[in-house]
């Protein structure tokens, strides 16, 4: 709950709220195709990557159109990659997928499942202090009993080093 009155008041103020969906997008969270929904907000500018492609290279902007424009008088044409035919295939095709295998309610039935298990680990040891998130995005904060529940950056790069020895990417 606390995402919305920040970027009311962000937006207030003449700011911008950038919103990366490379990670909660693509229906990740299972609570819709956009990780900023679930929270009610409206991005200036949404940025999107990997997942657009499923492993094609490529990614993607939108903003709101006066933002677009400005830049368009400032600027002129812009572009690193125009894109091409293939790329569009392969957007499409991610698209596809989503629906048809109904990949945002697999999401978040296997995200509360993965959280849940989580969770048990959290009663068992006092150094998992959080568990959080949405689906397939979720954190888990892990601290320093001894300190207070002070956050253990030492334990977490360890437990990420060992995961990744093990062929788990986080």
């Amino acid at each position: 709950g606390f995402l919305k009155p920040a970027v009311e008041l962000l937006q207030s103020r003449g700011g911008l709220f950038i919103s990366d969906e490379v990670q909660p997008g693509f229906g990740r969270t299972g609570q819709g195709m956009w990780g900023f929904s679930r929270h009610g907000v409206t991005p200036d500018v949404v940025t999107m990557g990997k997942p657009m492609g499923n492993g094609f290279p490529m990614s993607g902007l939108a903003a709101r159109e006066e933002l677009l424009a400005v830049l368009n008088a400032d600027v002129g044409y812009f572009n690193t990659f125009g894109g091409s035919p293939v790329a569009v295939a392969a957007g499409t095709a991610v698209l596809d997928v989503i629906a048809e295998e109904d990949l945002m309610a697999n999401a978040e039935r296997q995200g509360e499942y993965f959280k849940r298990q989580l969770q048990d680990i959290q009663a068992r040891f006092e150094e998992v202090s959080d568990v959080r998130g949405a689906g397939l995005f979720l954190g888990l904060d892990l601290c320093d009993p001894t300190r207070d529940g002070a956050p253990d950056a030492q334990r977490t790069t360890a437990l990420i080093n060992d995961l990744k020895r093990n062929g788990v990417l986080i």
